[in-house]
């Protein structure tokens, strides 16, 4: 399957021919979701990221082996987090392990533009047109289709891009946007994260397969 800007109107192409450079280094981890929600936790009580990090990596408090792995963990979760608003970290340390995920999705969306727009033009696109299973593929067809316009996805190498792939579809599953089989998981947000997002941001719901708008 091919993916372009045939799609798109003019203008629509114009914002992404015309957009900041990708973020691409998504190749850490998976969701994260307990370490997420521990270093939301902390947020909440020191309302200061640095005093976080701090304390994590110093007390150890995600039990990695190495300071090294501890810093990365930190780096890539703090900066998904930062993301979410007040409200939104509010609800991920207080909800339940689906409002938790689905929240978390939202926040690597939001971080990562490549995701986003895949989230959009690859995953949505196949639930609304029965096309219900995500492949490798479709995947590799999605970053060709994204190097016509932004270059510099040329100067990522085989193995980065594999990795990439492997951890979004790790991402994807473990935010139950798709299942272990690759399927897509229709959305079935609750009512109260709904609610959040209607009341702020609508737009975010185009990133969970088939949700319903907002009335």
């Amino acid at each position: 399957m091919k993916y372009s800007l045939a799609g798109y109107e003019a203008k629509d192409a114009a914002v992404l021919v015309n957009s900041p450079r990708y973020r691409m280094s998504f190749s850490t981890g998976g969701l994260f979701l307990q370490e997420s929600v521990l270093l939301a936790t902390l947020y909440g009580e020191k309302k200061d990221w640095d005093q976080v990090r701090t304390e994590v990596i110093d007390n150890n408090l995600l039990q990695s082996r190495t300071v090294s792995t501890t810093k990365r963990i930190v780096r890539e979760v703090i900066g998904r987090l930062q993301e979410l608003d007040d409200q939104e970290r509010q609800l991920l340390v207080q909800g339940n392990t689906e409002e938790q995920s689905s929240l978390l999705w939202l926040a690597i969306c939001r971080r990562y533009p490549f995701i986003a727009e895949f989230s959009q033009e690859v995953v949505r696109e196949h639930a609304m047109t029965y096309h219900n299973e995500i492949s490798a593929d479709d995947f590799d067809a999605f970053f060709n289709a994204k190097m016509e316009i932004y270059p510099e996805l040329e100067k990522i190498t085989d193995s980065t891009r594999k990795k990439q792939r492997q951890v979004l579809f790790r991402i994807m599953r473990e935010a139950q946007i798709i299942d272990s089989n690759d399927t897509i998981i229709p959305a079935s947000l609750t009512v109260r994260l709904r609610e959040l997002l209607c009341s702020h941001q609508p737009q975010a719901l185009v990133h969970f397969p088939l949700a319903e708008g907002c009335q």
